[in-house]
């Protein structure tokens, strides 16, 4: 069943013309500044606008924040003294991501039904059990919940039921049954999926174990298709065949982009990179000449490796943490010790060295917004503030533990350090990958030998 035009009740607010009396200026600096409750001198912008509702004036406020996984955002909301009526949305102001992100969320108790969620306008949600959508740019994008989605799909689908009983008895009679069983949800008699489907990559759905994963939610990003492509307004970019004399081993390749912070123009530096006693590799760094930021990521440059590889390393000196690392976008990382673990696509790609490696984890963890403030539960913070003391006794070296990388594609490395001899305290495995490995990396409907078999003629 579709819910289409699952809108909340009402019109949203126009804005009209700002009165300089009425408008408040956000706080001098940075025009996105980051999301804190702390931050005293990130005040809203207030603009005068018009009521859709009663036709009288009401205010906008808009704010301009940034929130780490999904860029810049604005948030606006307005308000109507005079009738009462409110209505808020999110809108994304950073650049569409590289790939698309599907949240599969299996909501087993209540708690789950408070879990923070980002849906963009381009998201598509799904209930299977109900066999229940909402497609795509039918909503306005919201900070919400997964109780307040729900609310909200019914408060749409209920905004035209009295049309529909005075015209159409019959179909207000199944709607009306529908949203029954969607009020029965929100009590969680049994196990239902959620899914957020959104090919621009800019939605999100909280873990509320964070650093530990959530083994009800299920993540995972993907290639978008040119229907997809096409429905954000983007355009594939014509493939440009290179001569084949260029050897761009010897070559640093750049072309233009968009810095990922402060969206300025910058370019991306692209080099084929050989690593001893490994493969070749594509390393890309940005540098950003408006704000500073740098970025580097790290693509293989072969293919997909019969078997995928395990690493294991024993952590027992300070040393450790000078090791050369390749981390490729489909491997994990776990610390057992911590009962910490990294997801495949997390962090992207990345060059660097070990301690490069747990300083960036630390950051990602201790730094996310839905983990501080209002958005934290009890006891979540010292358990955020002892998993970074620890992290930081792993760095120094007073705390031995081990670190392990699984990657299914068998394209990430660790330095060993008495190459080529072996490391005694660096154990490498090469494994068979699972049915559902080779899932996650496509391999099980790509057929490389014999594919011409089968095909039938053009004509």
């Amino acid at each position: 069943m579709l819910a289409e035009g699952a809108l909340e009740p009402g019109t949203p607010a126009a804005p009209a013309a700002p009165s300089p009396a009425r408008v408040r200026a956000p706080a001098s600096g940075n025009l996105f500044r980051p999301i804190s409750a702390e931050d005293e001198e990130q005040q809203p912008t207030e603009i005068e606008s018009l009521c859709m509702n009663c036709y009288r004036n009401g205010v906008t406020r808009l704010l301009l924040t940034k929130i780490p996984f999904f860029r810049e955002i604005i948030v606006s909301s307005f308000s109507c003294e005079h009738c009462g009526w409110n209505n808020t949305e999110i809108q994304s102001a950073g650049r569409i991501q590289d790939q698309g992100v599907r949240y599969t969320l299996t909501v087993r108790a209540q708690e789950d039904m408070n879990r923070e969620v980002v849906k963009t306008e381009s998201a598509t949600t799904r209930i299977p059990e109900l066999d229940f959508e909402i497609p795509a740019f039918s909503q306005k994008g919201a900070l919400t919940t997964v109780e307040g989605l729900i609310n909200r799909a019914i408060s749409g689908l209920e905004q035209d039921q009295p049309m529909r009983r005075a015209s159409e008895e019959t179909i207000a009679e199944r709607i009306d049954e529908f949203i029954v069983k969607l009020k029965e949800l929100k009590q969680v008699a049994s196990p239902f999926t959620l899914i957020i489907d959104d090919p621009s990559g800019n939605s999100f759905v909280e873990n509320p174990f964070a650093p530990q994963k959530d083994e009800a939610l299920v993540i995972t990003h993907y290639n978008r298709t040119s229907k997809q492509e096409e429905m954000l307004g983007l355009q594939a970019e014509a493939s440009e065949e290179k001569p084949e004399e260029d050897d761009l081993r010897n070559e640093v390749l750049q072309f233009n982009t968009n810095c990922p912070e402060c969206n300025a123009p910058a370019q991306t530096n692209m080099k084929l990179v050989q690593i001893p006693h490994f493969k070749e590799v594509i390393i890309m760094a940005t540098n950003c000449e408006n704000c500073g930021d740098r970025t580097n990521e790290v693509k293989s440059g072969g293919a997909v490796e019969p078997l995928g590889t395990r690493i294991t390393l024993h952590i027992t000196d300070p040393s450790d943490m000078t090791r050369d690392l390749l981390k490729s976008e489909t491997c994990s990382v776990e610390i057992p010790e911590l009962e910490f673990e990294l997801g495949m696509a997390v962090l992207g790609g990345k060059f660097t060295t070990l301690e490069g490696l747990l300083k960036d984890i630390r950051e990602l963890v201790t730094k996310n917004p839905f983990t501080l403030g209002d958005s934290s539960s009890p006891g979540q913070a010292e358990k955020l503030q002892e998993f970074s003391q620890k992290l930081d006794q792993i760095i120094e070296g007073s705390m031995k533990a081990h670190f392990i990388m699984d990657d299914p594609a068998g394209n990430s490395y660790l330095q060993n350090v008495y190459a080529p001899e072996d490391d005694p305290e660096m154990k490498v495995e090469c494994y068979t990958r699972t049915f559902d490995q080779n899932e996650e990396l496509g391999l099980n409907d790509m057929k490389t030998e014999g594919y011409e078999t089968g095909l039938a003629p053009q004509r």
